[in-house]
């Protein structure tokens, strides 16, 4: 357990710095009137995150698990056994760059991004085993009666990258950040105002919960925990994690390990 903690210790730091330096152009920044010394925003990120990691006993038959083992050609097996209609990509860093063509569950995920910049956008660009994960989520926001997800990307491409070197988080298009979700009649839940959280706040399980308790605020957690409990995703990071992550879920699969981490 203790490997466990120092590694996922490790990518909470990484987490902290990307997310607060790595989002698009599109994605709405935090704004902060005070703030930590970076030392201390440091030993902070990672107390909290060593708090919220967990390593099931079934951890190799969960989803996220299964899915980051998988090779390119299997998972893309995977995908057209499912009917899940993709193009394969070229992407710097990514196992398994695949473009999607199509709804997962008749749920759309999509960035901000004009309709004629979406067939091009790297930001929509995902590793083969994101999707899988994607597909189950799908499901699930399927029996919530969600259409469409708008994100801030998936895929992000890596500046001065080492040929041949894997990357991971979004740089290895192994990760998601959703912000809105719209359903069918045309109401939005939208993270940012939604979610209704607070730094450090415990995520999902007994005595979770938005404050207050809108409707909206209801509907994202139950469909986050769903998802958290179905072990779809090895990390779960939100509101309650850091200012950065005030406008989004992100959702990631994290390729070799059995270790979860729900902030």
């Amino acid at each position: 357990m203790a490997r466990v903690a120092r590694i996922a210790l490790a990518l909470a730091g990484a987490l902290a710095l990307g997310c607060a330096i790595g989002e698009p152009a599109h994605a709405k920044k935090p704004v902060e009137t005070t703030r930590k010394p970076a030392a201390k925003r440091r030993a902070h990120h990672d107390a909290s995150a060593a708090a919220h990691i967990t390593s099931p006993h079934d951890a190799a038959d969960t989803p996220a698990v299964r899915y980051g083992k998988l090779s390119q050609d299997d998972c893309e097996a995977e995908l057209a056994n499912r009917n899940i209609e993709f193009t394969r990509e070229d992407a710097d860093g990514v196992v398994a760059p695949v473009r999607l063509s199509g709804a997962l569950h008749g749920v759309v995920f999509r960035t901000d991004a004009k309709e004629k910049d979406r067939a091009t956008s790297p930001y929509e660009i995902a590793d083969c085993r994101l999707v899988l994960a994607l597909d189950d989520f799908a499901a699930i926001l399927e029996s919530h009666d969600i259409v469409e997800v708008r994100h801030y990307s998936m895929y992000r491409p890596p500046h001065g990258w080492p040929e041949g070197k894997i990357g991971a988080q979004h740089n290895g298009a192994l990760a998601i950040d959703a912000g809105r979700f719209t359903d069918s009649s045309g109401t939005v839940l939208d993270v940012d105002h939604d979610f209704h959280g607070a730094l450090g706040a415990k995520t999902c399980g007994d005595g979770a919960g938005p404050r207050p308790s809108t409707p909206a605020g209801l509907t994202l957690r139950a469909i986050l925990c769903e998802a958290v409990a179905a072990h779809l995703f090895n990390v779960v990071l939100t509101p309650n994690y850091n200012r950065p992550h005030h406008n989004h879920f992100h959702l990631e699969v994290t390729a070799g390990v059995s270790w979860f981490l729900v902030h």
